[in-house]
């Protein structure tokens, strides 16, 4: 598996991927999906868009921009996405690695998750194992796809 910079040639399946866990509705904030325009645009406006491809095929993505502007500029945010078909094989602590990697080397100090769903243990998991540092609870700061609420845990790493 080669983790790396997107490409034009990896939107369609990216977008894919991504809306994906959108539809899912149980990890991402985001309620509206992606088309070729949109996605095109959203992927190439991040600070850094990674791809984790396997035999010419597309498997998981990460997006890595700033948390914030100005005087917290310095802290940089991500989200990740694996294609369910692939989930179980590690790609996503791959994809985390190679983040916080490349929010150093684009000058970052921390990267900050602003709303892991208190229910996504494996995510959770991960987080811990790889050294984040949880900020707290929300209560309620995140809507399930069903309407019901879940807590949102905060995360850190320092870089």
């Amino acid at each position: 598996m080669t983790l790396r910079e997107y490409t034009q040639n990896d939107v369609v399946e990216m977008i894919r991927i991504w809306n994906e866990v959108v539809e899912e509705g149980v990890a991402f904030p985001q309620e509206e999906e992606l088309d070729r325009n949109s996605g095109s645009a959203f992927f190439a406006s991040q600070s850094y868009t990674g791809v984790a491809e396997e035999d010419g095929m597309i498997l998981g993505l990460y997006i890595l921009h700033p948390n914030n502007v100005g005087r917290c500029g310095h802290i940089c945010n991500a989200s990740y996405a694996v294609s369910s078909p692939a989930r179980g094989r590690h790609i996503g602590e791959k994809l985390v690695l190679d983040s916080l990697e490349k929010g150093r080397a684009l000058g970052f100090r921390l990267l900050q998750f602003n709303a892991v769903v208190e229910n996504n243990a494996r995510a959770r998991h991960l987080y811990a194992r790889l050294g984040f540092i949880p900020l707290g609870t929300i209560p309620g700061g995140f809507r399930m796809k069903d309407g019901h609420f879940e807590n949102i845990c905060p995360y850190y790493h320092e870089l």
